[in-house]
């Protein structure tokens, strides 16, 4: 039985979807102006883990998962602005990459991916209902939620109003009936994009797209809705109180929320407005995919989790393990397709990455020292379980070779042929220049009784 911690009642609780036939999930996803970096990534891949369970659970075609993408906002703009493009260039070209990034990191592509500037005949249709049911107001060409009209405002966070206040950067316009108000629509900025609408030409506000996108792609209610801790508020109180008031979630919102820890570089959240990030782009480009995903899984994803180079190169190691005992068993036939129940366990529990990995190392175990048949049985459970999580999936001489391109691989293997002619010949001093000449090119020559192979040490 899979459990799943959810953030409105605070507990752990047994994961029972609507529809098992239709298993709905919505996870919030980037604001497109620029290149991820790798805290954007820790949602993506913690719920990518969870996708591909409820897959295995339910099949893979009873999973809808959507994750939107808000590619209209003060950053793009500007963006666009000082480029002198429209927004949409920047929108794509930033959306495109950030596909790719997280294609890199094994993250599957979810089944819908919404645009905000798609959805804007659902998002003021909502903001329509909103008003109609007293639940929003107009005011000097902005349109605002109500917070008063909903009873329950706080519930998600916790928090009490006045704290809620306190703690949100709150504009306190004067058109405002409340302080903690929020804003729906608004009136675009000279040489904005702009939409027309029965409340005057603009644009929708951050927290009412993902409600929207959520209606016109799931229905309501949906089974999971997930993000960072740093959208419980006020994102997602927000979006539930708007979602809720608009008419269509009388049976509910979202049956469970659950939310990521934030990953810190040093002793502050990884921000852009703080300036200490690491970009998924240019990790990819020092590290293996699946050796960055293993960082990112590397602690329970509801917890922090501190970012540095150690831990990368901890993540590298660990895979360099399993790849290796894999290698080694390339003559082992698997007798199963199917992960182990230790590992189904740990990933029901919660999505318990640490007890998932810890399962991995005991499989890897028994293929290096068990009998032919618990061998066989530990590498197919080994493999089962990699693709269930999105690991282990690369060649393991590939995997060694660090993607080396052709004409590196015939150089080295080529290299390793003569070195092999002057042992046989018991030419030392040439063989010596050989293995030099290896050793410069950051290679490593394991000798075996199978033959000589190789790997790059970095």
């Amino acid at each position: 039985m899979l459990k799943l911690h959810d953030t409105l009642t605070r507990e752990k609780r047994d994961f029972v979807p609507k529809d098992p036939r239709r298993v709905t999930m919505y996870v919030c996803g980037p604001t497109v102006y620029t290149y991820a970096h790798i805290g954007n990534a820790r949602p993506v891949v913690a719920f990518d883990v969870l996708f591909r369970l409820l897959r295995h659970l339910y099949g893979e075609d009873a999973v809808v998962y959507a994750a939107n993408v808000t590619d209209v906002d003060d950053k793009i703009n500007a963006k666009a602005a000082a480029e002198g493009v429209a927004i949409d260039v920047i929108t794509d070209r930033y959306l495109d990459a950030y596909n790719a990034d997280m294609s890199t990191l094994g993250a599957l592509r979810p089944t819908f991916q919404p645009r905000a500037t798609r959805t804007m005949d659902t998002i003021i249709d909502l903001i329509g209902r909103l008003v109609h049911r007293n639940a929003a107001y107009a005011a000097e060409g902005h349109v605002l939620f109500n917070t008063q009209a909903y009873s329950d405002y706080g519930k998600l966070s916790g928090r009490s109003l006045d704290d809620m206040i306190a703690g949100a950067r709150v504009d306190v316009a004067p058109y405002k009936q409340h302080p903690a108000d929020f804003v729906l629509w608004k009136p675009s900025k000279p040489g904005e994009p702009v939409w027309e609408s029965p409340w005057g030409p603009g644009r929708p506000g951050w927290h009412i797209e993902c409600s929207a996108m959520i209606e016109e792609q799931l229905g309501l209610p949906i089974d999971i809705h997930g993000g960072g801790n740093d959208l419980i508020f006020p994102h997602h109180e927000n979006e539930m109180a708007q979602g809720l008031c608009g008419g269509h979630g009388e049976d509910g919102y979202a049956n469970y929320w659950l939310h990521n820890g934030f990953l810190n570089m040093g002793a502050e959240k990884m921000s852009k407005s703080l300036g200490n990030v690491a970009l998924v782009h240019e990790l990819i480009g020092q590290w293996p995919g699946e050796a960055l995903r293993w960082a990112l899984l590397s602690g329970h994803y509801r917890q922090p989790l501190e970012w540095t180079d150690d831990l990368v190169r901890q993540a590298k190691t660990s895979l360099d393990r399993l790849y290796g005992g894999l290698q080694r068993a390339a003559g082992v036939a698997p007798s199963t397709d199917a992960p182990s129940a230790e590992f189904l366990d740990a990933l029901c529990d919660d999505l318990n990455t640490p007890r998932a990995f810890a399962e991995f190392f005991r499989l890897a175990s028994v293929l290096e020292t068990g009998e032919a048949g618990a061998q066989a049985e530990a590498k197919g459970q080994l493999l089962a379980a990699g693709a269930l999580a999105g690991f282990l999936q690369a060649d393991p001489d590939h995997w060694f070779q660090g993607g080396a391109d052709e004409a590196f691989k015939a150089r080295v293997e080529g290299l390793i042929a003569e070195r092999a002619e002057a042992r046989v010949a018991k030419d030392w001093p040439r063989a010596d220049r050989i293995r030099d000449e290896l050793a410069a090119l950051d290679v490593e020559v394991m000798d075996g009784a199978a033959g000589a192979r190789w790997k790059l040490k970095r």
